[in-house]
């Protein structure tokens, strides 16, 4: 398998995450404070949503590519 047929199926796989879940949360330390024995941390939770056109878009880009022939 070439490297353009994996970016394909990358892709494509991506772009039916993005369809599927929607986007993703993960959770970024912000603020670290240690005062003596005490430390206090603060947890803020992101949400990256994906667009719609962006899933569809990354599936049709993905079939496109595995669509084309390349010459060896």
């Amino acid at each position: 398998m070439n490297g353009l047929r994996i970016v394909a199926v990358v892709l494509i796989v991506a772009g039916i995450l993005g369809l599927v879940y929607g986007g993703f949360t993960y959770t970024k330390t912000t603020h670290d404070a240690k005062l003596g024995p005490i430390e206090v941390s603060v947890k803020d939770k992101e949400t990256i949503r994906v667009p719609v056109w962006a899933g569809v878009a990354a599936i049709v880009t993905g079939t496109a590519l595995l669509l084309t022939r390349t010459k060896k």
